[in-house]
């Protein structure tokens, strides 16, 4: 149905599409039964960049930063799994893939396609397969498979300038992290001033406490974290 102005026009009703209808009732239940907590931790980029940069001097297909964050969170929900799990009414089902689901904006909303056994591949097949489903997200084209599931969500708005911000966990899931744009800051460094400019990003992970307690969520953000600072471990 195609959108109705008001008799005044002082407003326009848009008709709920399907998506909407469907993004409005699980973020919902969501918010309503899932008691979500926050952790935050600062990620620095600097090596990550440089690996990132010399591999793109002779890719043809130029990795980003979210290829490396898909690898990066798939590796350490194998380092620790409780992460990669869901509750259910009478057990926790705790996956033993990493089937990571990266959001992504269309013109007709949100929607999370999946990259199906992420810790199995490399950043090159992570690279190649979202870019097909970007591209089949943008036209409409996704198969149901293709965006159902998923045992764990990333949401990055870095690329819009966001710097930081908590996300809606995507349940079944048991937790989504929130990825923030990076930037330059000043970090203490052992050198003569005592400090050095790093590249930086804010990460914040939302976690379902039924199943993931605090403690776990730290140390899944600590692997995260030393993964992403040290990305030589990605290329193994």
């Amino acid at each position: 149905p195609a959108p109705v102005v008001s008799a005044d026009g002082a407003y326009v009703e848009i008709p709920l599409t399907g998506m909407r209808k469907a993004i409005a009732k699980r973020l919902t239940q969501s918010k309503q039964e899932v008691p979500h907590y926050y952790l935050t931790v600062d990620i620095a980029l600097d090596e990550l960049m440089a690996i990132r940069g010399e591999l793109n001097k002779s890719a043809p297909s130029k990795l980003s930063v979210t290829d490396f964050l898909v690898k990066a969170c798939s590796n350490a929900l194998l380092d620790v799994p409780q992460v990669n799990s869901q509750w259910g009414e009478t057990a926790i089902r705790q996956y033993t893939n990493a089937d990571i689901s990266v959001a992504v904006a269309t013109d007709t909303g949100l929607i999370t396609p999946i990259v199906f056994g992420a810790n199995t591949k490399g950043l090159k097949q992570i690279n190649s397969d979202m870019t097909d489903l970007k591209e089949k997200a943008s036209a409409g084209k996704l198969q149901p498979h293709e965006f159902q599931g998923g045992t764990f969500t990333i949401s990055n708005l870095g690329m819009m300038g966001i710097q930081e911000f908590t996300a809606v966990i995507n349940p079944p899931q048991s937790a989504i992290l929130a990825v923030g744009a990076p930037q330059k800051k000043l970090v203490p460094a052992d050198n003569e001033k005592g400090f050095e400019v790093s590249t930086v990003m804010n990460v914040t992970l939302s976690c379902d406490h039924r199943v993931v307690d605090g403690a776990v969520g730290a140390q899944w953000l600590k692997a995260l974290k030393g993964y992403l600072e040290k990305p030589i471990n990605l290329l193994l």
